[in-house]
């Protein structure tokens, strides 16, 4: 497994047990891994939108959704969609980064055996 699917579990993990401390250092990791360019930047967007809306409890977010549900029904079709946005050849780099990070997260969140 390539080192930032590894951190990528490692924060899906993090956010899951709510130690929010722990994710965050890894949410660092993963932007720090994506880089600067417009990939790294849509990328590291995407991060920090899944941190925040958990460590918020965002009721209105789509992750909150999958999450607080265990929906694994939803996440499955959400990974479909953005796989597919992700690899659209007219979408500029910084979307390509921005849907790679949610298609990332939704294969870690689904990869939990502790999910219902």
């Amino acid at each position: 497994m390539p080192a930032r699917e590894m951190r990528m579990e490692m924060f899906v993990r993090a956010l899951l047990r709510r130690d929010f401390t722990k994710a965050k250092t890894h949410m660092e990791k993963l932007q720090k891994m994506a880089g600067s360019n417009d990939w790294g930047r849509g990328y590291s967007r995407a991060v920090e939108g899944i941190f925040n809306a958990l460590k918020d409890n965002d009721t209105d977010s789509l992750i909150v959704k999958i999450v607080s549900e265990h929906n694994r029904e939803l996440a499955n079709e959400f990974l479909e969609r953005y796989e597919g946005i992700s690899n659209q050849g007219f979408r500029d780099e910084y979307e390509r980064g921005y849907y790679t990070a949610w298609v990332e997260f939704l294969r870690a969140y689904l990869n939990q055996k502790t999910l219902a």
